[in-house]
């Protein structure tokens, strides 16, 4: 079994490597099955189960981080098109919203237009900064460091008109922080790819008091090898304590890391087990 795992894992190794060099030609499946001496629907499944993705989202994957260079830059959604091998601004556009929920003009754009109030609000756990636009919460992350809280917020966003002011979406969300029982339904406005949104809606249906392993996380998600890959989605977690990535733990029952410290996943962890057991 080892021997075959060190094949599958050569294998996978050499057809990313063959798709990042090679996603400006948009790939076929065949034409990449081919490389690594497998068969198309072989060559699918394995791809899948160790990457998390299917071989063409993972191209999709590519092009778009590629685009995003290209648009971060003066050129046009034309000249991007172009440079990422696609056909035209079209499939650009359809590329964007499908990965990154928003379109490539708002991307370059930087989130222009796009109305966000924010607040800093102390918690059991400490103080936190939260930022919602109309549609719901976008960004919820501890600050120890107010002013780079505020600048991490600003970075993802650099275009954005910013308000200090608390309305009801943070509200509800810091009710949930605090504990407080009345708290109703969180709405939130989360930009990620499928993977990532498939991984945060999982953690949303831990019941707090529970714990999850990342293989548990990967089998509730329909993708049980791709551990890694949602290890690197519960790290990108832009909602803290919202979605909670905390309940994540190791197999061996190690807490293991976490973005905002230890010791405060381990208070957190303490705190959810106590008051599920009132």
């Amino acid at each position: 079994m080892d021997v075959q795992h060190d094949i599958n894992f050569k294998r996978i190794t050499e057809a990313i490597g063959y798709l990042k060099e090679n996603f400006k030609e948009q790939p076929h499946l065949d034409e990449i099955a081919k490389k690594v001496h497998l068969s198309p629907f072989h060559f699918q499944k394995l791809f899948t189960d160790w990457a998390g993705v299917s071989p063409k989202k993972f191209v999709q994957y590519l092009t778009v981080e590629h685009a995003k260079k290209v648009l971060s830059g003066k050129a046009s959604l034309v000249d991007a098109a172009h440079e990422t091998g696609l056909s035209g601004t079209g499939r650009l556009h359809d590329l964007f919203v499908n990965i990154e929920g928003m379109t490539p003009g708002d991307y370059k754009n930087g989130g222009e237009n796009l109305a966000i109030n924010f607040s800093f609000a102390k918690t059991p756990f400490g103080t936190v900064l939260a930022a919602a636009t109309p549609k719901g919460i976008c960004h919820i992350a501890f600050a120890d460091d107010k002013p780079k809280a505020l600048e991490d917020l600003k970075d993802k966003f650099p275009n954005a008109t910013y308000k200090n002011e608390i309305d009801e979406i943070q509200q509800q969300a810091l009710l949930a922080l605090t504990g407080d029982a009345s708290a109703g339904t969180i709405r939130l406005h989360l930009k990620g790819t499928p993977f990532q949104l498939k991984v945060w809606e999982a953690l949303l249906r831990v019941p707090s008091g529970q714990l999850v392993t990342y293989g548990n996380l990967a089998g509730a998600i329909g993708s049980p090898k791709a551990s890694r890959a949602v290890g690197s989605a519960v790290g990108d977690n832009p909602a803290a304590y919202i979605i909670p990535c905390h309940r994540v733990i190791q197999s061996s029952g190690i807490l293991g890391n976490y973005h905002w410290g230890p010791a405060r996943k381990e208070a957190m962890i303490g705190w959810e087990a106590a008051t599920a057991n009132l």
